[in-house]
């Protein structure tokens, strides 16, 4: 008799998280905080052992754990793994993933502030657009899409935790469920500590894996956003706006406008 049930292909699982909540700006001076040095402040510290906490509850187990190297993010997996009951598990630094870079705040034209600050969230997202005058949507593909290829490639792992950023995870996004596309899509939405479930087949010869997306944003602190309207990059505008006015304020010729807060 032949055959005729459906194969299932030898899936891989990904859980995609973004690091849970930072301050990006000091609140005594109000100036940003290197995106370099940022650490998750009590909100982030509660939605990463939250996060840790849903992957115990389901009986979720990790093979890999990738972390970008900056702190929010190895802070974030930490917390994770010990709430899992995972502690043993090591996470691994692939600096491709890390953050979109931007420029300096100050060097942004007036006009340009709210293109800089929210142009990223427009669908397709042009290769040229710059984020925050630095690095351009195509450089942040190539080595976003750089680092989705290495992992494919690696056959040593079948369950993986991938704690990244927001633009980070909407580039990885973009490209699963537009069948292995260069391209980013502007309209993910990704809360602190959220978690993205997916699964990926072996690739198909020359061809990319099939990807499936199963779960998208979903945040264990607040599964439905009930309290959320605005995207982080709204947020951290309005924020911007309120230290430039107090700068202004202080002294117009103040030269600390450091570089960017970023997702």
């Amino acid at each position: 008799m032949l055959d005729t049930q459906p194969r299932t292909p030898n899936r891989r699982r990904v859980y995609l998280m973004r690091h849970g909540a930072v301050t990006y700006f000091d609140g005594v001076t109000g100036r940003p905080v290197l995106p370099e040095q940022v650490r998750l402040n009590e909100d982030g510290l509660v939605q990463a052992r939250a996060a840790g906490e849903a992957f115990r509850a389901a009986g979720v187990r990790f093979d890999r754990v990738i972390v970008s190297g900056l702190p929010r993010t190895v802070e974030t997996a930490e917390l994770v793994l010990k709430h899992s009951d995972q502690s043993a598990l090591v996470p691994q630094v692939w600096p491709e993933w890390q953050e979109i870079r931007g420029g300096r705040l100050g060097e942004i034209p007036q006009a340009e502030l709210t293109q800089a600050f929210t142009g990223l969230q427009r669908s397709p997202v042009a290769e040229s657009q710059r984020f925050l005058n630095g690095e351009s949507v195509g450089e942040l593909l190539d080595r976003v899409l750089g680092g989705v290829a290495r992992l494919q490639a690696d056959p040593d792992w079948d369950c993986a935790l991938l704690v990244l950023h927001g633009v980070v995870n909407a580039a990885f996004l973009s490209h699963a469920v537009t069948g292995g596309q260069r391209l980013m899509l502007g309209s993910w939405v990704q809360s602190p500590a959220c978690i993205n479930v997916l699964d990926v087949a072996p690739p198909r010869g020359e061809q990319p894996g099939d990807w499936l997306l199963r779960v998208c944003n979903f945040a264990p602190t607040q599964p439905l956003h009930a309290h959320e309207r605005s995207t982080t990059m709204e947020a951290l505008y309005a924020q911007y706006l309120r230290y430039r006015d107090q700068r202004d304020l202080r002294d117009p010729r103040d030269p600390s406008d450091s570089r960017e807060p970023r997702g």
